[in-house]
């Protein structure tokens, strides 16, 4: 999945370190009848055009119509993939409201598509979790529904859109996982990946032209290499090189291919790798995380609402769901850092020994500005085939 000015990028870094402290991102649907007058005599908003639960008169009535529609449609979300396979078992538990789960290896490009392609559709996805490229291009198509939940306030202004059209929800450090029972001595660096002895033996989570991991990890290797969030070309010929050498091998990793011993080492988000070490543990794999010092980068993914959404109450309560407590602490127990954990931390109400697990990591992440990122995405687009081949 492919899953900003000067101050929100000081507001990002400032707020993943402090998270490492600790431990180490509708309009056309159908009315609903149900609305009406709010107990203050104010005519309540629709579900669809509800702008956060207060609109609608409050949790109670948007729980209510939520299940009135009994449904909710997400995509792009795999199980393994920072402990979501839980998150959707909990949302439906709690609510009595039926998760339909498409598509769960999907990219953030897939999921842009499947809200244009299938608009005015009962099948379009309702919410949408995305690589923060694709939140902010989304964002300016005007695709997603402005929604602000309960808990905005806690997000800080430089993890979200203004209009809460896009918030980030989690995030991590792109990291090298290896599996030490194949591998005699694993990787700890980008300079690393170089070495003759790791031949046919290193993957990326995807087409960084597509995916959010693989992304990070191109933008990654280009700072490993005297590049900047406004160069991302070295990461480009790092890999370039990779290939040349034939240590890189255009196998999308994921944790069939790690059991299989088919990319025995993986650039990939932390959070996934350190889910992959618990995963296999007895099957023969004996997976290592490291965060490669030379490369030090993270980014947060984003939750959008379809502004389209067949079912927006539901999606509405989804995001409420993810941005309380216990959505939040459950995405740390799938070793991802939420956005929320800093604050969380401070009040008492984070999990502390799914805290203590997370990955350890060095030194403070910076991130790239919005016109960075949309270089980035372009350079790639238009020289990753070329660089690979």
């Amino acid at each position: 999945m492919l899953r900003s000015s000067a101050a929100v990028r000081r507001g990002a870094a400032a707020l993943l370190a402090a998270a490492a402290l600790t431990s180490l991102a509708a309009c056309g649907a159908a009315p609903d009848p149900s609305a009406g007058a709010a107990a203050d005599g104010k005519t309540k908003a629709q579900p669809g055009t509800a702008a956060s639960a207060a609109d609608l008169g409050g949790m109670e009535a948007l729980v209510a119509a939520a299940q009135k529609e009994g449904q909710l449609n997400v995509i792009a979300l795999p199980p393994d993939w920072a402990n979501y396979g839980e998150i959707i078992k909990a949302f439906e538990a709690k609510y009595k409201i039926k998760v339909n789960s498409e598509n769960p290896d999907a990219s953030s490009s897939d999921e842009i598509a499947a809200v244009k392609s299938r608009k005015g559709q009962k099948r379009a996805p309702d919410v949408l979790d995305l690589g923060i490229a694709f939140a902010r291009s989304g964002a300016a198509e005007n695709l997603f529904a402005p929604y602000k939940v309960t808990a905005w306030d806690k997000i800080p202004a430089g993890q979200k859109d203004a209009d809460g059209r896009w918030y980030n929800d989690y995030g991590g450090y792109v990291s090298i996982g290896c599996d030490a029972a194949k591998i005699a001595v694993c990787p700890q660096t980008f300079a690393d990946l170089l070495k003759p002895e790791y031949k046919g033996k290193v993957a990326l989570n995807g087409n960084p032209t597509k995916s959010g991991s693989a992304f990070g990890g191109v933008y990654a290797a280009a700072l490993a290499n005297k590049g900047s969030f406004a160069d991302i070309q070295p990461g480009i010929d790092f890999f370039g090189q990779l290939r040349k050498s034939g240590n890189f091998i255009p196998v999308e990793s994921t944790p069939a291919t790690v059991e299989k011993g088919e990319t025995p080492i993986s650039i990939d988000w932390d959070y996934l790798n350190a889910g992959y070490a618990e995963q296999f543990k007895g099957k023969g794999v004996d997976w290592k995380v490291v965060v490669p010092s030379d490369g030090v980068y993270a980014q947060y993914y984003s939750q959008a609402i379809n502004k389209e959404a067949p079912n927006p109450a539901a999606a509405r309560l989804w995001m409420e769901f993810l941005y309380s407590t216990e959505g939040q602490n459950l995405w740390l127990k799938g070793h991802a850092r939420p956005v929320l954990l800093p604050a969380m931390t401070q009040d008492g109400t984070a999990d502390k020994d799914a805290a203590a697990k997370l990955p350890q990591t060095q030194g403070t992440p910076s991130f790239p500005a919005s016109e960075e990122l949309d270089k980035a995405k372009a350079a790639l687009a238009e020289k990753w085939d070329k660089a690979l081949s």
